[in-house]
């Protein structure tokens, strides 16, 4: 994991999520590189001080401002860190091209979900950087002093869609020392029995060369609850996905999942496309 891109419009969410790629890059030497995206209105649209319209120019000011305050903090001391200023009118049209640019291999995102987990992506630049990245992301909803990664719960399917985000995240938990907690949620609507999903696993594991993981069956109403319970129960750290870049997350969280459960979910949550 050499470079690592944090979003930033310099809120607490957006530090938060800087704090925890700080951590991860000092234990794996990476390079960090925070971006912020202008989003301004397309007429505006340049990051460019040289042909920047004056009322861009100030937006731009406004931010190297920003970064020289940000940077200068204590848990940035001895990284190497890159700042971009970027105004393209989307966010998640910004972070593509760093990370095609920079060769970016993780995404570090602060969430303004305040209302629970579906509020950390539906709707928001958060869920559309998770729908169009080609590489992980980690979504960050609170601030963590110290990033516990003990408890990893990675929740699949085991179909063979899966394989490929699944040895993503592999490498992730390699690159942050995470054990691996696969979890199956098994639904009256789409019930298996014991023989049929020891077959699932078996197929889903044999090729993968995985070295040290844990398999849990979970039964619940709905994926969605099976999920958040078993993440709660466990008191996990960190919970795994993979998303269909074309539906993003909407598909797995739609809403069935109860407020006050959803409300509960501050754990941070890490993408892998499929």
């Amino acid at each position: 994991m050499k470079r690592i891109l944090v979003p930033t419009d310099f809120s607490e969410q957006a530090e938060n999520a800087l704090k925890v790629a700080a951590q991860i890059a000092k234990k794996n030497g990476s390079e960090i590189y925070v971006l912020n995206s202008l989003e301004l209105p397309l007429h505006l649209a340049s990051s460019n001080e040289t042909s920047a319209k004056p009322e861009s120019l100030f937006f731009i000011q406004l931010s190297k401002k920003h970064f020289e305050v940000l940077l200068k903090k204590p848990y940035l001391e001895g990284l190497l860190i890159q700042e971009a200023i970027m105004g393209h009118g989307e966010v998640y049209n910004d972070v593509n091209e760093v990370i095609q640019e920079k060769n970016i291999d993780l995404v570090i995102m602060g969430s303004h979900g305040t209302n629970g987990f579906m509020e950390m992506f539906i709707g928001s630049n958060t869920e559309k950087v998770v729908r169009t990245s080609k590489v992980p992301v980690l979504v960050i909803k609170n601030e963590h002093a110290e990033f516990q990664t003990e408890n990893f719960i990675y929740a699949t399917d085991f179909s063979k869609e899966c394989k490929a985000p699944f040895k993503e995240a592999q490498k992730f938990a390699k690159n942050i020392g995470a054990h691996i907690n696969l979890l199956y949620v098994n639904t009256p609507g789409d019930f298996k029995t014991t023989s049929e999903i020891n077959k699932k696993t078996s197929e889903f594991v044999k090729d993968l060369h995985i070295e040290e993981y844990t398999i849990t069956i979970y039964n619940d109403s709905s994926v969605e609850k099976g999920i958040l319970n078993f993440a709660k129960e466990t008191n996990a750290n960190l919970l795994g996905l993979g998303t269909h870049g074309r539906k993003g997350l909407s598909h797995f969280f739609n809403g069935s999942i109860s407020e006050d459960l959803v409300n509960h979910a501050k754990m941070p949550v890490v993408t892998f496309k499929i």
